[in-house]
Order: C-alpha cells, then sequence, then structure tokens
C-alpha cells in the first residue's frame, strides 16, 4: 500500500499499470487508484525443472506467459513488466547488496534506503546513457545540466546542515554523544 501510495503521488494523470501475479498488487491497486486506472497483470507460466537444475539457484523454464486485464482499459500491446525488470538488473548489477546469494547485505534498513538513494541520483542525474547520450533526468527536462558526484555530495551537506539547524541545542549535544 506505502508503494502505490507513493506511486500515485507521483503521477499527475491517468496511466496504465502492469505487474507481475503476486496478489497483493490486487488489494494495493484496488485500494489506492480505485478505478482510475488501466491495470493488468502479467502472469509468467513455467514448467517443470528440469533435473540439471536440481540443487541451482534458477527458476524452471518459462514456457508463456498471461495477460489478464484487472481495471479499466489496459492496451494489450502495452501490458509488460520488461521496463521494471530492466531496473532491477541493473540494480542487481550496480549494486552489490541487490547481487543474489551474497553476504553483501545492509544490516540496517537506512543504509540499505541511503545506497538506493545514491544509486538513484548517479543513474539519472550523473551517468550519461549511451542510447541517450545525456542523463535520463536532462531527458526528462528535470535537469539541465549534467551532474558530478561533487553535486551530490553538496545536496547531502546541505540537507545533513538543515537538519542540524532544525535541531534543538539539547537535541545536537545529544546526537553528537551518541555518535
Amino acid at each position: 500500500m506505502w508503494f502505490m501510495d507513493d506511486l500515485r503521488s507521483r503521477l499527475a494523470s491517468r496511466v496504465q499499470l502492469t505487474s507481475d501475479g503476486h496478489k497483493a498488487y490486487l488489494e494495493a491497486v484496488e485500494g489506492v487508484f480505485g478505478a482510475d486506472v488501466d491495470y493488468a497483470m502479467l502472469q509468467k507460466l513455467y514448467g517443470t525443472a528440469p533435473e540439471s537444475a536440481k540443487g541451482r539457484y534458477s527458476p524452471a523454464e518459462c514456457i508463456g506467459a498471461r495477460k489478464e486485464p484487472i481495471e479499466g482499459k489496459p492496451d494489450p500491446a502495452h501490458i509488460s513488466t520488461s521496463y521494471v525488470e530492466r531496473n532491477n538488473l541493473t540494480m542487481r548489477m550496480h549494486m552489490r547488496r541487490f547481487t543474489r546469494l551474497t553476504n553483501a547485505f545492509s544490516r540496517k534498513v537506512e543504509n540499505h534506503a541511503y545506497a538506493v538513494a545514491l544509486h538513484m541520483m548517479y543513474y539519472n542525474f550523473v551517468r550519461v546513457h549511451s542510447k541517450l547520450r545525456i542523463s535520463p533526468a536532462m531527458a526528462a527536462g528535470v535537469s539541465e545540466r549534467l551532474w558530478e558526484i561533487d553535486d551530490i555530495v553538496a545536496l547531502v551537506e546541505a540537507e545533513e546542515a538543515k537538519q542540524d539547524r532544525t535541531r534543538g541545542p539539547y537535541k545536537k549535544k545529544r546526537a553528537e554523544i551518541s555518535e
């Protein structure tokens, strides 16, 4: 529900939404969007796992997919999870915390959130994408220039300074003691 609320707050108009077959999305999408969305589920169909894959960390072979309209009138040609799957792969490839079967996990959820935020800032504002030849932020009109790592560091430092100003002297002193 939190994820869908956050998504809804970022949208300016009606959209087409596609999810995988995870049943929790049914209630979350209905609860947040109601009838104001064109929503479909794409459920992958898997065959039996081959004997040669026994003990390996790999799913059974995908033998097809079923597109199921749920709400509104989703365009069948655009029922796809490819973009989000590509984004998930990019995150796993760029951040060790997301690779499978690894011990490079975050011990604190806050550190995990910081790692994701740093990756997203770099990916969207600093990195030049080969197909776009500019950053995604520039392509979307969110930024007029290519950022550098120093720009991200300056944002973090400015936010920390702002938080220090909003803390009272007692809270600031207490934070210093606990560190």
